[in-house]
């Protein structure tokens, strides 16, 4: 019965305010989901940190050049999992935002019986559908703000911003040193190891390489997934 009615009558103003924050609401728990795991992965890689510079300092007199490369290579993606996690906080401030001003226009229509189309919900909005993680909710809530008519029609400015999929450039050593730094404090190790350059350490144990290999991969695979 209820699925004829809404097939011959539209939504009421409230109807449409109600679904609108109902995507919103589910749009800000999957940022929040993401950003716990996040945290989550942020302190696996320290620790990881941690153990790669302990068994890269264990003999000072033959540092161990394998283990100092993987201390880099897990800074590495200590700085990706952090960007990352600044860019989903960022989007759920301006979720809230939307949210805010999609609330005052259905009080303002409310009011004065009829509703403008906003540009700055549009713009937020547009932003937001562009972030990976948000992309198919975002559509469904652009799509019933349209027929609300809070905003306008977004022709060809749905599609997610490839950029935000794609990984970072190549972070800057001093970024890395940094970041090793801020975890190793006084235990930074002394000597580097240029990426490029794959060092052939004989002690090193082939079963630890292939542990630090799918630990790499499970991590790069978990933060692919939080932006897919």
């Amino acid at each position: 019965m209820q699925t004829l009615k809404s097939l011959i009558f539209k939504p009421t103003p409230e109807e449409q305010k109600s679904k609108c924050n109902a995507l919103l609401r589910s749009n800000a728990r999957k940022l929040d989901r993401d950003i716990a795991n996040l945290k989550t992965l942020e302190s696996k890689t320290k620790a990881l940190i941690l153990s790669s510079s302990k068994r890269a300092t264990k003999n000072p007199s033959a540092p161990n050049k394998q283990a100092l490369l993987e201390t880099r290579t897990f800074a590495r993606e200590l700085l990706r999992i952090r960007k990352q996690s600044a860019r989903l906080l960022t989007s759920k401030a301006q979720l809230a935002s939307v949210q805010m001003q999609v609330n005052e226009a259905f009080s303002v229509r409310k009011i004065e019986g009829s509703l403008k189309a906003s540009t700055g919900i549009m713009r937020d909005v547009n932003s937001l559908t562009k972030l990976p993680e948000l992309t198919g909710t975002m559509q469904e809530l652009s799509r019933e703000l349209m027929k609300a008519g809070v905003i306008e029609e977004m022709v060809g400015d749905m599609l997610p911003d490839e950029s935000l999929m794609e990984d970072e450039d190549e972070e800057a050593e001093s970024e890395i040193d940094k970041v090793l730094g801020e975890v190793l404090k006084d235990r930074m190790p002394k000597e580097k190891v240029p990426e490029a350059v794959i060092p052939t350490a004989p002690q090193v144990d082939e079963e630890d390489e292939e542990e630090t290999e799918e630990m790499l991969d499970q991590m790069r695979g978990r933060l692919e997934a939080l932006r897919s």
